[in-house]
């Protein structure tokens, strides 16, 4: 009993270890992926007891297809409370919380049949857990690229960005792909290594297909942001603001303000702009792998730059506020940044 309920627990903590490890960038402590894990489980006990209630009224044949589907939907409650909060930015944040949360509702389940089943060989266990952990951890994993997508394009929707059509074809896929592979796994009758490659292989590919749209996204997030905004810095710098387009906006609005407080305007975005810059700057260094410290210098200028412009943006009015909205914008990825480029400075 002891052999197989380890074999089924294995595969789910391997594979949470190794997204983990993974993510060089993670926003997710131990503590908090732990938490994760258990969230899943306490999702795993909530749909038992909706099952229980609903085996009165629903037959076999109906809860077949129900069922995956309000799995998925249970599963995706705490996950989009973790992209509302902006803790799944890019591709691996999302494997990770999904991993997690579908890891624990499959250590429940396999606990389930462990206890109430009958007893199973070790190869059995673990071909059994490895499987339920899959579908569990894949599926979940598509269900929280979609709350990271959906977080995102509502951000771009607040600050009044275009959403394209293709943004929004990729969330609905997820989202119809996920409890469909859940239903197929469920309810095909062929062989059981044939269904585990079926439905291995349409999530690796609906995975990296993923991958490589985000991917596509951080490219354009970190080169024509910051091509930009290093533009901007040397007009600021230069006296030359009417050289870029962005400059000639600053401009358009100054006459809307006293002189001193398009003086701080242009002070705030310049903070702005220099802590965006500095903390993209550091996370394509990790990316490539480059770990180069902070000196004290580096670490206490940031710390004060940060410090100046929080005195700055309290010192705004709403009407400054909105007026330079459109340059000033601190999408979950730079926030991530920031917030990293930060926590290295202190």
């Amino acid at each position: 009993m002891i052999v197989t309920f380890i074999a089924s627990l294995l595969p789910v903590v391997l594979y949470i270890v190794l997204v983990y490890v993974l993510d060089r960038f993670a926003l997710l402590s131990k503590v908090q992926l732990l938490v994760m894990v258990v969230l899943g489980m306490i999702t795993a006990v909530a749909c038992f007891g909706l099952f229980w209630l609903l085996d009165a009224v629903v037959s076999p044949g109906v809860s077949d297809y129900l069922y995956p589907v309000l799995e998925e939907s249970v599963k995706a409650i705490p996950l989009m409370a973790l992209a509302s909060r902006k803790r799944m930015v890019f591709f691996i944040d999302s494997i990770i919380c999904g991993a997690a949360v579908g890891g624990g509702f499959s250590i429940l389940e396999n606990i389930f049949y462990l206890v109430m089943g009958e007893p199973i060989a070790f190869g059995t266990a673990l071909f059994r857990g490895l499987e339920v952990a899959l579908i569990h951890m894949g599926c979940s994993a598509m269900v929280a690229e979609a709350c990271m997508f959906i977080v995102r394009l509502n951000s771009r929707r607040k600050v009044g960005l275009k959403v394209k059509l293709s943004d929004q074809v990729v969330v609905l896929i997820l989202l119809i792909v996920a409890p469909l592979l859940h239903v197929l796994h469920n309810n095909l009758q062929m062989n059981p290594i044939i269904q585990f490659v079926l439905i291995f292989g349409t999530m690796a590919g609906m995975l990296l297909w993923t991958y490589q749209y985000d991917a596509e996204m951080i490219n354009r997030w970190l080169d024509r942001g910051l091509d930009k905004q290093i533009a901007l810095i040397g007009a600021i710098q230069e006296g030359q603001l009417v050289d870029t387009p962005t400059g000639q906006y600053l401009m358009n609005v100054k006459d809307s303000f006293p002189a001193e407080v398009f003086f701080d305007i242009i002070c705030y975005v310049q903070l702005y702009l220099e802590l965006s810059v500095a903390s993209k700057s550091r996370y394509l260094l990790k990316e490539a792998g480059i770990e180069e410290p902070l000196d004290d210098n580096q670490k206490q200028s940031t710390l004060d730059k940060y410090k100046e412009f929080i005195i700055l943006e309290k010192g705004l009015s709403q009407s400054a506020r909105m007026a330079i909205a459109p340059v000033v914008k601190f999408y979950p990825a730079d926030r991530r940044a920031l917030n990293e480029l930060l926590h290295q400075c202190r």
